[in-house]
C-alpha cells in the first residue's frame, strides 16, 4: 500500500502459520469479560467521586453520560481511563468531579445496563492511559478446525506473545478513519472538530505503526532483534509511533522504518506538521498469566491479561480466525487502551 490508497485496510501478517481453524466470538456479552487493572485504587477523600461500575451491552461513553446525569454534571465532568466493548461484561472505573454538596449515593442508581458496585473520594481525575491493563475472559463458541493446530499456536502465544499490531477498531469501519486522516493532512478536508480531529490523527499514527511490524514479520523478522533496534524496559523492540523529532532507532532498524514513511510520506509528513511528537512502542505484546480449557468439544475458553494499549484481537489472530454476529458494531477497542 502506497500514498492515497487508503481505502481499505492491509492483511497485515501474522506471526505464527495459520491454524486453519474458526470460531464465533461474542455470541452472548457473557462470552466476553474484561475487568480492568486500575493504576490505583481511590484514597478516600478528594474532589472526584470513582465508581467501580460493571456495565454489559452498554458502551463507555453512554454509560459516562448517564453517570453525569444522575450525578447532576457536565459530561466533561466524568472521567474514565479507557474504552470498553459494548458488546461484553466489564467492569471499570469512573470519575465525577464533584467538589461541593453532598455526595450523591450513585450506588442506588438503577439502570438496566449498568451497575455502580462502589464508590469511594479521590484527589484525581480519571484520564484515558490511566489503567495497568485489562484482564481477559473470552468464549469462543463453535470452534471448528485441527485441535493440536490451535493447542500449537496457544502454546506459541503464552511462550513468546504476539504481534503487537493497533486492532482493527482503532481505524474506524473498513478502516475509513485512517482514509480521512490522510485528506486532513493533505488539507484536503478541514476538521473542525477536536476530537474527530484526535480520531483520525491516532488512526493514521497506529496504522503507520502496524506497517513497520507488518513489514518485520514479512522479512521473517518476528522474535528477532534488528542492529539499531531500540528496546523497551522488557528488553523488547520498538517501532516508531510517528511524530516530529529524530527518529532514534539507528542502522538496519532505522532504514526499514525510514523505507515506511517514505512509502506514507503523506502521512508521516501530515504529523510531523500537526504537532505529534516522535514516540515508540513495543513491537511485541505478552499475555500475562494465559490460561485457555476446552469446556465442551467446539468451545475453548482463553484468560489473560494484557498492558494498557495492547489488544486482545491480537492474541485472537494468532490462534484462530474469528467471526461476530452480524450487528453495527461501534469504534470501541478490545484492548483497550
Amino acid at each position: 500500500m502506497t500514498d492515497a490508497q487508503y481505502t481499505t485496510l492491509p492483511q497485515w501478517p501474522n506471526a505464527y502459520p495459520a491454524s486453519g481453524a474458526s470460531a464465533t466470538l461474542k455470541l452472548r456479552n457473557e462470552d466476553f469479560i474484561v475487568t480492568e487493572l486500575p493504576l490505583q485504587q481511590p484514597s478516600g477523600e478528594g474532589e472526584h467521586i470513582w465508581l467501580d461500575v460493571e456495565k454489559t451491552g452498554a458502551n463507555t461513553a453512554f454509560v459516562a453520560q448517564q453517570l453525569a446525569e444522575a450525578a447532576g454534571v457536565q459530561e466533561r465532568d466524568v472521567g474514565y481511563a479507557g474504552l470498553k466493548d459494548r458488546y461484553a461484561i466489564t467492569r471499570q472505573w469512573f470519575s465525577i468531579y464533584f467538589p461541593k454538596g453532598e455526595t450523591p449515593d450513585l450506588t442506588q442508581f438503577q439502570h438496566p445496563e449498568f451497575t455502580v458496585l462502589s464508590q469511594s473520594r479521590h484527589v484525581k481525575k480519571l484520564r484515558p492511559g490511566d489503567l495497568q491493563g485489562n484482564r481477559f475472559q473470552i468464549a469462543l463458541r463453535e470452534v471448528t478446525g485441527d485441535r493440536d493446530a490451535i493447542e500449537t499456536n496457544l502454546k506459541a502465544v503464552a511462550s513468546h506473545g504476539v504481534p503487537n499490531y493497533f486492532g482493527a477498531q482503532r481505524f474506524g469501519h473498513d478502516g475509513g478513519n485512517v482514509e480521512q486522516g490522510r485528506a486532513m493532512l493533505a488539507r484536503e478536508i478541514r476538521v473542525r472538530n477536536p476530537k474527530k480531529k484526535g480520531i483520525y490523527l491516532s488512526a493514521v499514527r497506529s496504522f503507520v505503526f502496524n506497517e513497520v511490524l507488518g513489514l518485520r514479520i514479512q522479512q521473517g523478522l518476528w522474535g528477532k532483534t534488528l542492529p539499531g533496534d531500540v528496546m523497551d524496559e522488557a528488553g523488547l523492540p520498538t517501532g516508531p509511533l510517528w511524530g516530529r523529532g529524530r527518529v532514534i532507532s539507528t542502522d538496519q532498524a532505522q532504514a526499514l522504518e525510514m523505507g515506511v514513511a517514505g512509502r506514507h510520506a503523506t502521512l508521516c509528513d501530515g504529523m510531523e506538521h500537526a504537532g505529534l511528537d516522535q514516540e515508540r512502542r513495543a513491537l511485541v505484546a505478552r499475555p500475562v498469566d494465559m490460561s485457555w480449557e476446552w469446556p465442551q468439544a467446539d468451545q475453548l475458553v482463553l484468560s489473560f491479561s494484557l498492558p494498557a494499549g495492547n489488544y486482545a484481537t491480537s492474541v485472537l489472530n494468532e490462534i484462530l480466525r474469528t467471526t461476530e454476529p452480524d450487528r453495527h458494531t461501534e469504534n470501541e477497542s478490545a484492548a483497550v487502551e
